[in-house]
């Protein structure tokens, strides 16, 4: 297992920067709209040679109130029937991708996320999975991995029980804060009791796994009031735990617009937060997984984890690696066959080109050589804090050492200010450097001086 990260504020303050999550590589940065539809087609045709299981993703934009700190895709609305068309086009987007890929595959991961899933009715949600399991190939003995982001405030008993009876066996609980000042300053008011509630629910109807979403960093925050909803978390004794630093980015997230950045706390602050949550976490047993999620040391990223095969996609750490994923819904994206690709990420451009009878593709990327390298470096790293550079090297035919020369040369900071230790060919990431994961994946990374910093959050 792991050893425990060690928390040290000077040399986090020194390479606290702007870089990516790594949740692809290269990165959402470097799509571009010279990828179209008959590129896609053609890299599904590779996907069915090699085979192999399949993920699927629905994006669901449907938020009924704003919550100031989103980043993602949606579309907020009081107005239920705006799922009616949308749902309309999602199923013709599903016909358009199931008729491209060999049918049997077995779909081993499913994830719907937003947006708020639970937007939808029961009986939408009950069409939805229906629909899905026509065109592909869903597990129906609860073995594969399927997974839904719930808004508490937004379910309830019966909401988790109509989800069970679609298949679906893990969730993710958005809680971000407990304290009423910091909910009223991002305008997310939820109490415990509801998320607690759904917990509960879920544990009743045998979910596989239960995971909660916090964010250090919101207005009005200190450490003594983000330890408070901390151990009221620990005590619901979720299975996973993703704590996300918040990334105040106004002029990109137009809800930001509303945080007052005078109210944010500050720098030394947010670190004191961060020290006291993985102070907190790992004494009640949680394992650092890597950044900011967290699992028990039983739960399937933990034993991936252990055993060498985590990877990282667009929903974060995961245990599927080799699935190809296809997404589904405004500006969700694909990584099917040697490329990635987005839809269009407003409602009306993506009925248009539905109902022409196009794939709503609006940008995407065809990797090469030198990419699937370089991911399979920075995958290694940001899974598992150790690299075997003679292991890659015979893996894509290289000398590791040559290969990268100029990258090892820029590890030397790392290595003398002890996050890294090189010995040969062999990289490992010290306890003191997990934290700075995002940092040394940069090194590795060709196209950063390209893509510019402004693109993306702080690493810490």
């Amino acid at each position: 297992m792991q050893a425990n990260p060690i928390f040290d504020a000077d040399l986090i303050r020194r390479y606290d920067k702007a870089g990516p999550r790594y949740t692809s590589y290269p990165t959402a940065v470097q799509f571009h709209d010279g990828f179209d539809e008959s590129e896609y087609r053609r890299q599904a045709t590779i996907s069915n040679a090699r085979g192999g299981p399949l993920s699927l993703y629905f994006h669901i934009p449907f938020c009924d109130t704003v919550c100031y700190y989103c980043a993602c895709n949606k579309v907020v609305t009081k107005v239920r029937a705006k799922a009616v068309p949308y749902l309309d086009d999602v199923y013709r987007e599903m016909a358009l991708q199931a008729a491209l890929f060999e049918p049997g595959r077995p779909v081993e991961q499913l994830h719907w996320g937003g947006g708020t899933p639970t937007f939808l009715s029961p009986d939408q949600m009950r069409e939805l999975m229906a629909r899905t399991g026509r065109h592909f190939a869903l597990k129906t003995d609860d073995t594969g991995e399927y997974s839904i982001e719930i808004d508490p405030r937004e379910a309830d008993a019966g909401t988790v029980a109509v989800l069970r009876e679609l298949g679906f066996n893990r969730m993710s609980l958005g809680v971000q804060d407990f304290d009423p000042t910091v909910q009223q300053a991002v305008n997310r008011i939820q109490s415990e009791a509801q998320t607690l509630a759904v917990l509960q629910a879920a544990r009743a109807e045998g979910f596989h796994g239960v995971s909660v979403d916090l964010i250090y960093g919101l207005p009005f925050q200190t450490v003594d009031s983000f330890l408070r909803t901390l151990d009221r978390v620990i005590d619901a004794s979720p299975d996973r735990l993703s704590v996300f630093n918040y990334a105040h980015l106004p002029t990109r997230f137009m809800p930001q617009r509303r945080i007052n950045a005078d109210d944010l706390p500050a720098p030394a602050v947010k670190l004191s937060i961060l020290e006291a949550t993985i102070e907190r976490l790992t004494s009640a047993g949680y394992v650092l997984i890597g950044m900011d999620h967290f699992a028990k040391p039983e739960d399937p990223l933990a034993i991936a984890q252990r055993e060498g095969s985590l990877y990282r996609n667009f929903q974060g750490y995961a245990t599927h690696a080799e699935c190809d994923l296809v997404a589904m819904g405004v500006s969700a994206i694909s990584q099917v066959g040697d490329s990635f690709s987005q839809n269009v990420k407003d409602l009306e451009t993506y009925r248009l080109m539905l109902a022409e009878g196009r794939l709503p593709i609006e940008r995407g990327l065809v990797v090469n050589d030198d990419d699937k390298l370089r991911r399979a470096v920075i995958t290694e790293l940001i899974c598992h804090f150790e690299l075997d550079g003679d292991a890659i090297g015979e893996r894509f035919g290289i000398p590791f050492a040559d290969y990268f020369s100029t990258e090892l040369e820029h590890l030397a900071p790392f290595i003398d200010d002890g996050l890294v230790r090189v010995d040969g060919n062999r990289i490992q990431v010290l306890p003191v450097g997990r934290l700075m994961i995002r940092n040394v994946c940069m090194t590795f990374d060709r196209y950063l001086d390209t893509a510019g910093e402004r693109r993306f959050s702080r690493t810490l």
